[in-house]
């Protein structure tokens, strides 16, 4: 029993290392030696046309604002088509959506983001279909350097760079959102993205896939086409600006709505499964999403074979105080937020939020419903 507690603690312990540091660190490695990719680099042609859309359930708050942004790109307005697809909306959003000087508005039934995006991209007349959320404001640039990169027939998908707004300062998730998009530029120079955002991004509208209800653009685009032989990129000079979920507990709440179609996505929808994938993506896919959503699993691991090893030494103890400190400063972080006590709560509940949606999607099953996050409008 010691010799197989002593295999867990390490195994568990040696992957959730590797991939929160040591995963980032192959990649920069790689991306120093590996030759930049001339796919990346477009040729200057003719601008696409593209549609410009917008989901929006109950937005009244914001709506006309976003759709004047839109309009106000630096883009071709007879190449610029903006479609707002209101999903059962109750206020006015829709009659504002109108006045703003949409394009095109969809009255859609309740059935959630995922539905109204598919039924906006049916109805799309442009050759790029790109997406923003409704709180989402673009640099006026943003959709040119956002469309660029599909001057390269090899590419299916881009997201641009989102910058997160955090007035009270509380919700450490732009200090995360900076980690994850250092990645994600390396990741973009290798085999591609693993995952996007849903602020700013954009597919060949011969390459976008409808979903099931619970499925997301984020995390489902990248894998999807890279299995029909098509890139995924990170354009970080497109860039886009969103309100931050004010506190840590807020953004544990949107996480844990976010993990709910989780396991449609990893098993239902083929992530899993490597066929389809070069061994570059599938190294980048296992190290930076699969082993990520492992995280909690490798955590009560940990532990549980840490408390099996305490009769080995000295070395069992510390680690297993180390790992109670983290717990402990999480628990202590609201009455005493210190940095380091708020990025361990902030750690401890973005890590409980994929084991929390899981429970949920067993509970209740993947809804698909919209929740917005309070404090982002």
């Amino acid at each position: 029993m010691t010799a197989v507690a002593a295999i867990l603690f390490w195994a568990s312990l040696g992957l959730l290392l590797y991939t929160h540091l040591g995963y980032p660190l192959v990649l920069a490695l790689l991306s120093r030696t590996r030759k930049p990719d001339q796919r990346t680099r477009p040729e200057q042609g003719d601008l696409p046309t593209v549609s410009l859309i917008v989901p929006a359930y109950d937005e009244e708050e914001v709506i006309a604002a976003k759709v004047a942004n839109a309009l106000a790109l630096d883009y071709p307005r007879e190449r610029l088509q903006v479609i707002v697809a209101s999903d059962g909306s109750s206020d006015r959003t829709a009659e504002l959506a109108r006045a703003a000087g949409a394009g095109l508005v969809l009255e859609l039934p309740p059935g959630g983001k995922v539905a109204a995006l598919n039924a906006a991209a049916e109805q799309a007349a442009g050759e790029i279909l790109a997406f923003s959320d409704a709180n989402s404001v673009w640099a006026r640039d943003a959709l040119r350097r956002l469309v660029a990169p599909f001057a390269d027939r090899g590419v299916g998908y881009v997201c641009g760079q989102v910058r997160f707004v955090d007035h009270s300062g509380d919700n450490l998730e732009g200090a995360y959102w900076r980690y994850e998009m250092a990645v994600r530029e390396m990741e973009s120079s290798l085999a591609g993205v693993t995952a996007g955002n849903g602020a700013i991004y954009a597919v060949r509208r011969d390459a976008y896939l409808p979903l099931a209800p619970s499925g997301s653009h984020d995390l489902s685009f990248p894998f999807e086409l890279a299995k029909r032989g098509l890139r995924s990129l990170y354009v970080p000079a497109a860039r886009g600006e969103e309100k931050m979920v004010p506190t840590i507990e807020g953004e544990f709440a949107r996480k844990r709505r976010m993990m709910v179609g989780l396991w449609d996505i990893v098993v239902g929808e083929g992530m899993i499964s490597p066929r389809g994938y070069s061994p570059l993506f599938a190294f980048e896919l296992a190290s930076h999403r699969l082993l990520r959503y492992l995280s909690p699993l490798l955590h009560v691991v940990l532990l549980l074979a840490n408390l099996a090893l305490l009769g080995e030494g000295w070395f069992y103890w510390l680690t297993l105080l180390l790992q109670l400190a983290l717990l402990g400063a999480a628990l202590a972080a609201p009455a005493l937020p210190a940095a380091p006590l708020r990025f361990a709560r902030y750690y401890v509940l973005s890590t409980a939020s994929i084991a929390a949606g899981l429970w949920d999607r067993w509970r209740h099953g993947a809804s698909g419903r919209w929740e917005k996050a309070e404090g982002t409008r």
